[in-house]
């Protein structure tokens, strides 16, 4: 995905957009089950000093022995939405902005963090907005089905009844509950991220070919997924290493039932600090973690492809 150091017409943009709904949806496909997983582990292993569950695995044994299948991809509905829109729109604000920084600056082949970090950021801060919302569903679904302790009255019947319910109970702002840990959570983790699979396939190429940063795209399909296989799930794993303690306070402000509790991911980190220890901090960082790779790396492959189909001689 090097840049091609040109702006681009309308309708290159257009078809970048387009191209990022792809790696959205294969976020989804493959990582779901892994998410559910981690998002059950923070809201209920943040709690007291006694983990409701022993690990990532036995989490993954109670989900599949009361609901079988199916709970590993509650909240899925929203997630697919969420996260099409939100792949297409930070694909789309990336290349975009990348390809303005790039113009004002002397042009190289190899990335730059001047570019790479101010476009990420800029774009992830854009998609929080949108994220936020389908995020808040997607967590109040997927814990739904583990707390027994919430009634039938107050249990949501699908993601519009759960999404209604919030704005009815909380406002329109209880919909953007956890929108600060969220803008952290995104402009941060893909600053990491781009930045990691820009610099990894520049060197990967370096070793391929001594004498060009690119490989051409007319090369062997089985290179270029390998690549992006490879890339794909490195940036992954930086991603979420990197900003995972954001993304368990984000889950416990949306997911508290007290209507009341602080938004301030600082202070929900801290009090989750106090209650459990730096472990509680990471919850849910081995499920994280195994999702990372598998997720980005079908992410990259799918966009790569995707922009190769649009006919887009280059990616970001």
């Amino acid at each position: 995905m090097t840049s091609d150091g040109g702006g681009g017409g309308p309708v290159d943009a257009a078809k970048r957009y387009i191209a990022g709904f792809a790696p959205g949806i294969a976020t989804v496909v493959v990582g779901h089950p892994f998410d559910t997983v981690k998002v059950t582990l923070q809201a209920y292993n943040t709690r007291t000093q006694k983990r409701e569950y022993k690990n990532a695995l036995h989490c993954t044994a109670q989900i599949l022995s009361k609901e079988g299948v199916r709970g590993l991809y509650k909240g899925a509905s929203p997630s697919f939405i969420g996260m099409a829109f939100e792949s297409s729109l930070l694909f789309g604000f990336y290349s975009q902005t990348k390809q303005l920084l790039q113009g004002e600056l002397q042009s190289s082949n190899r990335p730059q963090l001047q570019v790479i970090i101010p476009s990420a950021a800029y774009g992830g801060a854009l998609i929080s907005l949108i994220l936020c919302p389908a995020e808040l569903v997607k967590c109040r679904m997927q814990v739904q089905g583990t707390n027994t302790t919430i009634s039938k009255g107050e249990r949501f019947n699908g993601p519009f009844d759960c999404a209604l319910k919030t704005v009815k109970s909380e406002g329109i702002k209880g919909i953007f509950r956890g929108g600060l840990a969220t803008l952290f959570r995104e402009s941060i983790g893909n600053s990491v991220f781009f930045s990691t699979y820009e610099f990894s396939r520049h060197y990967i190429h370096l070793q391929l070919n001594s004498n060009s940063s690119e490989v051409s795209y007319g090369s062997n399909l089985f290179i270029d997924v390998g690549i992006g296989i490879m890339t794909g799930g490195l940036s992954g794993i930086a991603y979420w290493s990197a900003v995972l303690p954001f993304d368990v306070a984000k889950t416990v402000i949306q997911t508290t039932t007290d209507v009341h509790s602080s938004r301030n991911p600082f202070w929900t980190l801290h009090s989750i600090y106090r209650r459990v220890g730096f472990r509680g901090c990471y919850a849910g960082l081995g499920p994280t973690l195994v999702r990372a790779f598998p997720a980005n790396a079908a992410a990259i492959v799918t966009w790569e492809l995707a922009v190769k189909i649009l006919g887009l001689k280059h990616g970001l």
